[in-house]
């Protein structure tokens, strides 16, 4: 592990996550009307445990996130006739919902880049 992920913590991973989460996201909305598809999503909570565990566990080795994350399958509120499991309101809420996330991701990744910078500049 080097020192900037040391420094960084779990944000970088989570702007990763948010990033893929967003594209499965997407994939359900564009598919909103195809027949028999399957709503698509990951659970960022059990992933960014997996990552946490590996950022504090790890002793000078690169924490892995190029692995394929589980895709759970949503269960819709109001099944529909033919088979289509995305419910339009429920994506957009949770595509709203991931990218104010990955917002605040962003967010706390430059403070402390801010704050690395502070210290190296020595203020």
């Amino acid at each position: 592990m080097g020192p900037f992920d040391k420094a960084f913590g779990v944000h970088p991973y989570s702007m990763q996550l948010r990033l893929e989460r967003s594209e499965i996201i997407a994939g359900n909305l564009a598919n909103v009307d195809t027949p028999g598809f399957k709503a698509r999503d990951i659970d960022y909570n059990s992933v960014m445990q997996n990552v946490q565990q590996q950022v504090e566990m790890a002793s000078g080795e690169k924490v892995d996130m190029n692995t394929e994350h589980p895709l759970m399958y949503r269960i819709p509120y109001q099944p529909s006739a033919d088979g289509n499991s995305v419910e339009l309101n429920v994506e957009q809420a949770n595509f709203a919902k991931n990218t104010m996330d990955f917002q605040t991701s962003l967010t706390f990744l430059n403070m402390k880049i801010n704050g690395l910078y502070s210290a190296i500049k020595g203020k």
